[in-house]
């Protein structure tokens, strides 16, 4: 990875299907740490981790810092895409005490209490896609309004305004092409956070039992300042429709181009959740490089000195195909044995709903193949149209009939 013109340019770019960034393939063989440009933010060059166990180093120790907002910094992205105060951008203990006020929702207790009602809920949208008939777009019908309704149950937002949601969600996490991109996208952060501040104030005058109301009794309690309560509800809402959107998609066109996968999956249903957590390793989901943490001071990481100030990125897409820790990372199998996988991410930076998305992923697989064991694309895989310019890759729609 290394030219005339000094350290190669990351430019990221809309890959077929569900391939493997090149990019990201050489930079895990190049080094532990190696040095590339990015196109946007302040000229110069960055860090790239790639490799597993140093994107869990990085991702974990101290000295890298995730609070950047407002640092000038090389970027993959016209514009920075989370609200200042986003728990994202803020280091322990303040990260620790802004997601303690949601996490009780996200463990293993929460997520088992959300699985009856995000049963029925997909029950609900696969009974509507087979009474319209097939051929129907799985997507339209099934993996984009089912988690959309999950968070928006969770969260407590009406149903008439989670369609907002999603085309919030959109604008902000869609890579900006020009200044008309980068508007839509400002005007997006100050839509939803209107939205959320309205319905948090509505909540504190009749609570409900719902993640909203949590937040704003956090505020009146002085555990978070309203701030926080907008940026965490910001993230939890767009990320939890859009990430598992794509993510679930993702794993249906897999199930549905690769006849052993779905027949495992049919002859053993018990085997759904090994294959969730493979197809987690496996996809690369993430476009780019994600955000970057800064050093707070020399550190030396795989040979290379990073010195106080310089920006890291690392890549959990990377980290998941090394063959060092996955042998033939490109393979799909369920019975692997290893580590487990970063696609969650490492650190105290990790997802927030990790076991909510697993939850979703594994409901969803295993009712499509119980309930619908002809299901099958309607066009050839190569007629899939992907989305363009998005943050984390997914179909824009898939055509099935059953």
């Amino acid at each position: 990875m290394t030219g005339d013109g000094g350290a190669p340019l990351y430019e990221v770019s809309d890959l077929a299907a569900l391939d493997f960034d090149p990019f990201l393939r050489e930079a895990l063989r190049a080094g532990p740490v190696v040095r590339i440009r990015l196109a946007h933010g302040t000229p110069g060059e960055c860090w790239l981790a790639a490799r597993h166990d140093i994107v869990r180093f990085v991702t974990s120790d101290p000295r890298f810092s995730r609070d950047i907002v407002g640092r000038p910094l090389p970027s993959m992205n016209r514009y920075l895409v989370p609200l200042d105060r986003a728990v994202s951008f803020v280091d322990p203990p303040d990260h620790t005490r802004v997601r303690s006020v949601v996490s009780a929702a996200f463990n293993r207790f929460g997520t088992a209490a959300l699985r009856p009602r995000a049963q029925a809920v997909l029950d609900e949208r696969i009974d509507a896609m087979t009474a319209a008939g097939s051929p129907a777009d799985l997507v339209r019908h099934v993996t984009s309004p089912f988690p959309l309704h999950v968070i928006g149950d969770l969260l407590g937002i009406p149903d008439a305004d989670r369609p907002l949601l999603s085309g919030w969600a959109d604008s902000i996490l869609t890579r900006a092409k020009d200044e008309a991109g980068v508007e839509r996208a400002r005007r997006a952060k100050d839509e939803v956070r209107a939205f959320f501040r309205e319905l948090a104030r509505e909540r504190r005058d009749r609570p409900r039992r719902d993640l909203v109301s949590d937040l704003g009794a956090a505020v009146h309690n002085g555990r978070i300042e309203e701030e926080e309560l907008l940026a965490l509800a910001t993230l939890m809402g767009i990320n939890g429709w859009h990430a598992v959107r794509n993510h679930t998609s993702n794993m249906v066109y897999l199930l549905l181009t690769d006849d052993t996968l779905m027949h495992r999956l049919r002859s053993d249903p018990d085997s759904v959740p090994a294959a969730v957590e493979e197809l987690l390793r496996w996809i690369p989901h993430k476009h780019g490089v994600g955000q970057a943490r800064v050093a707070t001071e020399d550190v030396e990481v795989g040979g290379s000195v990073i010195r106080r100030g310089e920006a890291v990125y690392v890549s959990y897409v990377a980290a998941n195909w090394d063959e060092r820790h996955y042998p033939e990372p490109h393979r799909i199998d369920i019975d692997r044995a290893g580590p487990p996988h970063l696609a969650f991410g490492y650190g105290p930076h990790h997802c927030l709903a990790p076991m909510l998305a697993r939850m979703e992923a594994e409901l969803l697989l295993g009712t499509l193949v119980s309930r619908l064991p002809g299901l099958r694309l309607a066009v050839d895989p190569g007629e899939v149209a992907w989305q363009k310019d998005v943050l984390i890759r997914g179909p824009v729609a898939l055509p099935v009939t059953w």
